[in-house]
């Protein structure tokens, strides 16, 4: 290694060790929590080893660095590519040879009293060598996830149906074609297509582009919880809740991960009010891939009943 990637090694490595000390747990433990071999982070905390992408993914979560042993790697690979630029975060490619990796991910979610809408915004990045042509969502709700029978009663009776929902989505201010590949009660899953009538609109490799869909649940199919699944290598995430002041709301969220339970979020929503409305909002760096991140509500100047749910991915 050149002298720069050197000392950039070097503070990766102390950045590793600062926080694994900060959090009191040891190298062969933490090794163990992300799937290493004993010894390898006694390896890399000792400039044995040069650091990685997963390894510097993994130790930031694990260790809730927020994003610090992250920076560090970057600027690691930032010597490497000699570019004085950030690295990013990639994907392995799949089967068709595309990979996506979100570098936005920001969930809105509006109350006004009777319905729910909810505007996703993404900003993908093609890190494959083919062109992506489709890109997969999924809704799902659960009024009563305590009772399934009842449940899947209340969905056979009233249905989330697509007329209800009104999905729209659009990729840098055009609009996408949808293509259905699941339909049942209380769950949908749709391609929403980088084309439309007017032509195609292929996202190539190398490149990033804004997408953004929305939709409608009335609160009769609604719960009061929301979660975030990260399924896509994301840099940074954000959720923001809204309901009406008089409802009088307060919000709090949990975190599950492939390795631990549901624990409270690592950092609190922050809130603030705006013409009436209460505004909830909370974001993270890096998310771990396959965390799931939940925010429940409750609107206490309101007689609800308990404990009902829904998804979005």
């Amino acid at each position: 290694m050149t002298e720069p990637q050197q000392q950039a090694a070097a503070e990766f490595a102390a950045e590793v060790a600062y926080w694994r000390k900060k959090r009191k747990v040891s190298q062969r433990k933490l090794a163990a929590d992300m799937g290493f071999d004993a010894s390898y982070v006694s390896k890399m905390e000792g400039s044995q080893t040069k650091p990685t992408a997963d390894f510097a993914q993994r130790a930031d979560g694990r260790l809730q660095a927020g994003g610090a042993i992250i920076a560090k790697w970057q600027a690691y690979e930032a010597t490497k590519a000699d570019t004085g630029g950030p690295a990013r975060l990639s994907a392995t490619p799949s089967t068709g040879g595309s990979a996506l990796v979100v570098e936005q991910d920001e969930a809105r979610l509006d109350y006004d009293g009777t319905r729910y809408t909810l505007t996703m915004r993404r900003k993908l990045r093609n890190t494959g060598d083919q062109p992506v042509t489709r890109y997969l969502i999924r809704i799902s709700v659960d009024r009563y996830p305590e009772d399934p029978a009842l449940s899947n009663a209340h969905y056979r009776e009233h249905p989330l149906t697509w007329d209800i929902l009104a999905l729209t989505a659009h990729c840098a201010g055009e609009p996408m074609a949808q293509d259905v590949k699941l339909d049942r009660d209380a769950t949908k899953e749709v391609w929403l297509l980088f084309e439309n009538p007017e032509g195609r609109f292929p996202l190539y490799p190398g490149e990033s582009v804004w997408i953004e869909y929305s939709y409608h649940v009335p609160d009769t199919h609604w719960g009061r919880w929301f979660q975030r699944a990260v399924r896509l290598p994301t840099e940074h995430l954000l959720v923001e809740l809204r309901f009406p002041t008089a409802l009088d709301p307060v919000v709090w969220g949990t975190e599950t991960s492939m390795t631990a339970e549901a624990s409270p979020l690592r950092t609190a929503p922050t809130r603030r009010e705006e013409s009436g409305v209460r505004i909830f909002r909370w974001e993270t760096a890096t998310p771990d891939l396959h965390a799931r991140y939940r925010l429940e509500w409750r609107l206490r100047a309101r007689q609800e009943s308990p404990n009902t749910t829904r998804e979005l991915t």
